[in-house]
């Protein structure tokens, strides 16, 4: 799953889920204009941008 279904993924999850993304990835994805979150390749190369918090 790329980090364009993990946010869209995230971002129709019903109110009661308990369904999380890394911060990173989400502030990644929110500094892109509205239109551009709804691109994959934009999405994607907005996450590719942001250290792995995982990789230390």
């Amino acid at each position: 799953m790329d980090a364009f279904e993990r946010f869209r993924q995230w971002a129709n999850k019903p109110l009661v889920s308990h369904l999380t993304i890394p911060v990173e990835l989400y502030q990644a994805v929110m500094e892109l204009a509205p239109d551009d979150r709804r691109d994959r390749s934009a999405v994607n190369q907005a996450a590719a941008r942001v250290p792995d918090p995982r990789k230390d």
